[in-house]
């Protein structure tokens, strides 16, 4: 009997030790399929700079409101304003992951050696909604671009396409040398209206569109970028470091991916990206205007060529720069379309 019962005692425990074991290694796995399954889910953060007083709606603010980063497992983080002179550096440095500016700066910061590379496409100019427009008080009598030698034009920032832009104008009419026939007055861009009626200057470079200008009724468009370049003016891309590409090209494939819809949205719903992005930014929507986007987020070479010219022409950048240097357009899925 007590070798049965001893038998019989050491079935039941075996069968116990088996049953343990089996649901130990159910548990293991399912918390290391938990794991997993919550590594997965944590997604990229690319750090970008907090836009601020925006003058057309924000792909940052619009891609993050509607899900279109969260979609390609990316999670936006605004790292506070950034001044667009300091954008490049803080690119470099690995303060922020992503920049964008106007196109003269991505090449500019490329020229004096900065390792960056443009990848997406943003705004693009059309002749109703151009990236920006010189503007002068209704009673002005300058009407043409012989009109402005000798005058003040206020635009926010040196170096930027609010400088180069009547630079371009100038020269395209017929004056030589128009860095040294207008004098260039800095004033914060949301200021610019009020020096101009004030007499302060006799042009402002502003970020508006004809029918803002229209609407208002209190100034006169003497010029648009459209006027100078057409289509190909008024790019202004996002630019990753190259360390970045190079260690995370399947972040910025998605990245790209994100930004495509999102442009695509915007202007297929300009109205309501407005709205998005004024109530991000808490600012009046009647300073935004509706913006025009690069179709699929695709970085026009054409763009990119007249800009290395133009900052060449005017000594802003030095060397043999060739738009490969620039851009690529290698992350957009639309690339090969």
């Amino acid at each position: 009997m007590k070798t049965k019962n001893w038998r019989k005692f050491t079935t039941i425990l075996g069968v116990l030790l088996i049953s343990l074991f089996f649901v130990a290694g159910c548990s293991t796995n399912e918390q290391q399929k938990t794991a997993g399954e919550s590594k997965e889910k944590q997604p990229d953060i690319i750090r970008v700079a907090t836009p601020s007083d925006p003058t057309s709606p924000s792909v940052y603010y619009v891609g993050d409101e509607l899900g279109f980063f969260a979609a390609e497992g990316i999670k936006i983080e605004f790292a506070g304003v950034v001044p667009s002179t300091q954008l490049v550096a803080s690119v470099v440095a690995g303060k922020l992951d992503v920049g964008g500016a106007h196109i003269n700066r991505t090449i500019a910061g490329i020229s004096a050696g900065a390792k960056i590379r443009a990848v997406a496409a943003n705004t693009e100019t059309t002749q109703e909604i151009p990236h920006m427009v010189g503007v002068t008080t209704k009673d002005s009598p300058i009407k043409s671009a012989r009109d402005l030698v000798g005058k003040k034009i206020g635009i926010p920032l040196i170096g930027g396409c609010n400088e180069y832009t009547p630079y371009a104008y100038l020269k395209k009419n017929g004056i030589d040398d128009p860095k040294s026939k207008v004098q260039v007055i800095v004033i914060p861009e949301a200021q610019l209206d009020q020096a101009l009626r004030q007499g302060d200057i006799d042009l402002a470079m502003l970020h508006k569109t004809p029918a803002f200008i229209k609407e208002r009724g209190e100034f006169k468009i003497l010029f648009s970028d459209y006027d100078v370049w057409g289509t190909i003016g008024g790019a202004t891309p996002a630019y990753f470091a190259d360390k970045f590409i190079r260690e995370k090209p399947e972040v910025v494939r998605r990245f790209v991916s994100a930004v495509a819809k999102t442009l695509n949205w915007c202007n297929a719903n300009p109205q309501k990206a407005v709205e998005i992005t004024a109530r991000r930014a808490n600012v009046d929507p009647s300073t935004i205007k509706q913006g025009n986007y690069a179709q699929d987020a695709l970085i026009k070479e054409e763009t990119v060529t007249m800009w290395i010219d133009l900052l060449r022409d005017f000594g802003e950048i030095k060397g043999d720069i060739k738009p490969a240097q620039i851009y690529t357009n290698e992350f957009n899925p639309s690339a090969n379309k």
